[in-house]
């Protein structure tokens, strides 16, 4: 090998290893719940009747500067050897039940398993979890269903045809869980906001599941605003 391909080849290989620690590398995760009512509009775009409760989007690692880790693939290298997409959901069989439930795609014609394929992939290779789909799976259904991350009672509000100030919102959540949520908005024709999902953000630690709850750094995504001056609808299922 010349000394311009040994210089070429360890270039590659130094890179490589920098997105992978970088890959590896997240400061906390997000649980992220979603009220169908809001996140299903029109109605026609999802499976009916629509659930009553908050669905699970997924359990997503999170660098520190609150932007997601990257899928794994070639410029992601988080872990050595994950468990790939269609061996992860192939092991989701003792609590298909139950991810069928919390867990469901809301979309017209979306099978569930395509939908947890598409978490894994996004999000599980690159977690803690990168052999044991069935525990990262298994550990946010227990989460979303624990009393902690209760939506509505963190919310403090039930759904109602009147909106709700975003900030009230926010600080409803400080209260009764302890740390500030994100929330994440949808916005319909007029640029009427609607509460879509909520966010809770927990430390990573040595491990897992993940449970010390901690504020998110950033309080509002989606079509979200200025948190004091806006309001957001949270319809009834």
């Amino acid at each position: 090998m010349g000394i311009k391909q040994f210089i070429g080849y360890a270039l590659v290989v130094l890179a490589s290893l920098v997105v992978s620690a970088q890959g590896s590398d997240f400061a906390f995760y997000k649980l992220s719940l979603i009220w169908p009512t809001s996140a299903c509009y029109p109605l026609a775009n999802c499976k009916t009747p629509l659930p009553t409760f908050f669905t699970i989007h997924g359990l997503w690692p999170t660098f520190a500067n609150d932007t997601a880790v990257p899928a794994y693939g070639p410029n992601n290298r988080c872990h050595a050897n994950p468990v790939g997409p269609d061996a992860a959901v192939a092991r989701l069989t003792p609590i298909q039940d139950r991810l069928n439930q919390r867990w469901p795609n809301l979309r017209a014609g979306g099978d569930n398993s395509v939908f947890w394929r598409h978490e894994w992939q996004n999000h599980g290779m690159c977690s803690d979890y990168p052999q044991d789909p069935l525990s990262y799976f298994n550990d946010t259904l227990n989460l979303a269903n624990s009393t902690k991350f209760d939506p509505f009672r963190a919310l403090g509000v039930q759904p109602s045809n009147t909106p709700y100030l975003l900030n009230t919102l926010l600080q409803n959540v400080y209260k009764n869980v302890g740390a500030y949520p994100q929330i994440s908005c949808s916005q319909r024709t007029g640029g009427a906001l609607y509460l879509r999902e909520i966010r809770f953000c927990l430390t990573r630690t040595n491990k897992t599941p993940p449970s010390v709850v901690q504020s998110c750094p950033t309080r509002v995504a989606g079509g979200c605003r200025d948190p004091l001056t806006n309001n957001v609808h949270f319809p009834p299922a």
